[in-house]
């Protein structure tokens, strides 16, 4: 993609093609953090995604990019992404409860779906991002546009044991099972998760990221979605 093809008023077009060849990881947030050393991601560019900062004392690393665009999670969690040594990119749901600073951005992701619904990967970030039903497809496309030739996933578990009809609103009664911190959603409203559409997400961003000659694989430990390459994070980081 030619680069005046992009917004050239957006603040986003600093990103574009900055890690060109590089590696990242996309680290989620599923139970399964809790059984790995995760002291080596402070050698590594690193996505954080929603709650991440619930757990990164007791993991050791921190991460260069945090990534949030549900409103309930940005309405529970802006105090303290606030308070984050990080650049944020911010869902524009929530741009009033997060405003623009010298650390965060806004992405344009509501309304995006309905204006073009066959559209579910974009490779310029500057015209949207599709949310797809997942957090971990924002930070693909962002790390996509970003220039990452190989993106590493963990933490991905693809498994619910407390779960609804999907999208629809919950409130966590005790602790969260979901997620690797039992005070993830303790309590609080959470949007049930929308695995098979997730799914569809993840198939349109491995497909862009192979056409490109760009890899995704999944080394989260023991996780059930079959999309990505999968691979055993210990050889990926050399462990």
């Amino acid at each position: 993609m030619r680069f005046d093809c992009f917004d050239q008023t957006s603040p986003l077009l600093r990103f574009h093609d900055q890690h060109r060849g590089e590696r990242c990881v996309i680290v989620c947030n599923g139970p399964s953090l809790n059984r790995m050393e995760l002291g080596f991601l402070r050698n590594e560019i690193v996505f954080g995604l929603n709650k991440i900062y619930l757990g990164l004392e007791k993991f050791g690393f921190y991460p260069r990019f945090m990534v949030a665009v549900n409103r309930k999670v940005i309405a529970q969690s802006a105090e303290e992404l606030r308070k984050m040594n990080c650049l944020k990119f911010i869902s524009d749901r929530g741009a009033d409860l997060m405003p623009r600073d010298a650390l965060t951005y806004h992405i344009r992701t509501k309304g995006v779906e309905k204006e073009n619904p066959d559209k579910r990967f974009y490779r310029d970030v500057t015209a949207g991002i599709r949310e797809g039903h997942t957090v971990t497809h924002v930070a693909l496309q962002l790390a996509y546009f970003m220039g990452f030739s190989k993106v590493v996933i963990i933490g991905m578990d693809h498994n619910f044991p407390q779960t609804g009809k999907p999208n629809s609103e919950l409130v966590m009664q005790g602790d969260d099972p979901n997620h690797f911190s039992p005070a993830y959603f303790r309590g609080n409203k959470w949007d049930a998760p929308n695995l098979a559409e997730s799914e569809v997400s993840y198939r349109a961003a491995l497909e862009a990221f192979q056409t490109d000659g760009r890899d995704v694989v999944d080394a989260t430990l023991g996780g059930l979605c079959d999309v990505f390459p999968k691979a055993d994070y210990r050889r990926v980081f050399n462990l």
